[in-house]
């Protein structure tokens, strides 16, 4: 099993925020029973618990999704293209 603490895994968000240049007000780590992260209109990122076992790379792509909603609420044409490129860059640095 793989398990990441729950703050080691509130670090890595706040890395990546840095790097996107947003600053999410709260980070929360509960069960979700259907989704795996969620973003409030008032900048509180809440995560699956599940997720601190999932592997890097995918908790990546879920941290960098919620994270984009900071700037972008809906999954239109510059979240897509945003997402797409920050997933790519975090692809690279492998």
């Amino acid at each position: 099993m793989i398990m990441i603490d729950p703050v080691d895994f509130k670090a890595e968000v706040m890395i990546l925020a840095k790097d996107i240049r947003v600053q999410p007000k709260e980070i929360h780590i509960r069960e979700m029973s259907r989704k795996w992260g969620s973003c409030s209109s008032r900048g509180r990122l809440t995560f699956d618990k599940k997720l601190l076992n999932e592997p890097k790379s995918f908790r990546f792509e879920v941290i960098i999704h919620e994270l984009l909603h900071l700037r972008y609420p809906k999954h239109g044409k510059m979240f897509n293209a945003l997402l797409e490129e920050y997933l790519r860059k975090n692809i690279e640095k492998k």
